[in-house]
């Protein structure tokens, strides 16, 4: 790496930073270029040799979740246990954790853009349409781990797409309350119809 990218990099690296807080708190749109570039320690000149314009530097901030959606969110939550269900659980678990960490202000990122810019901003909706795509595949991968313990006939596919539309709407019902009742409400009763696919499961293979 050269001395020219070694200086750049940190300087780069703070303003993706500074703006994804920021875009997660506020919002894209209430977000100013000025409290950017304040929370960055950086000039408007810094931030506009990287990035040409507002929009760009919410690109790279879709970038940086698409590139860290396994070590923020989904290393952490595996490295709690193997077993393939209780990871999907664990990684349900670590968005209770950040919902709590902001007293239900934070919500999901990805979420969040999605309602705000997803529709009038291209080039971002294919990018949140990949970050949302990413996570349900992991998901995915976790029903297809726990092999037999799953009904032979279920559809995998459509419950990992169930399973992160619970997470997000149940985010969303906390954010609006500002209370972690409605998330935990919704994630026991996915618990209780995950319990019942297995028991389902579990059931048919006795009979076998």
């Amino acid at each position: 790496m050269s001395q020219l990218v070694q200086e750049q990099a940190p300087t780069r690296d703070r303003i993706v930073t500074a703006a994804r807080e920021l875009f997660w708190v506020q919002g894209y749109e209430a977000t100013s270029i000025a409290e950017i570039v304040e929370k960055a320690g950086v000039n408007s000149g810094s931030l506009y040799y990287f990035f040409k314009s507002k929009e760009a530097l919410l690109l790279a901030c879709l970038d940086w979740y698409l590139g860290n959606l396994w070590p923020e969110v989904i290393d952490p939550a595996f490295a709690q246990t193997s077993d393939p269900i209780a990871r999907i659980f664990a990684v349900l678990a670590g968005y209770r954790i950040g919902l709590n960490y902001t007293a239900c202000t934070g919500g999901c990122p990805i979420g969040n853009l999605s309602i705000e810019v997803g529709d009038h901003i291209p080039s971002a909706h294919e990018k949140i349409r990949q970050n949302f795509e990413n996570w349900r595949l992991v998901i995915r991968g976790c029903l297809e781990d726990a092999g037999e313990r799953l009904p032979a006939n279920l559809d995998r596919d459509q419950l990992a797409t169930f399973i992160l539309t619970v997470m997000e709407g149940a985010v969303m019902q906390a954010r609006a309350h500002g209370s972690l009742a409605p998330f935990d409400a919704a994630i026991a009763q996915l618990r209780n119809y995950v319990d019942g696919l297995l028991a389902l499961a579990d059931q048919a293979a006795k009979k076998s």
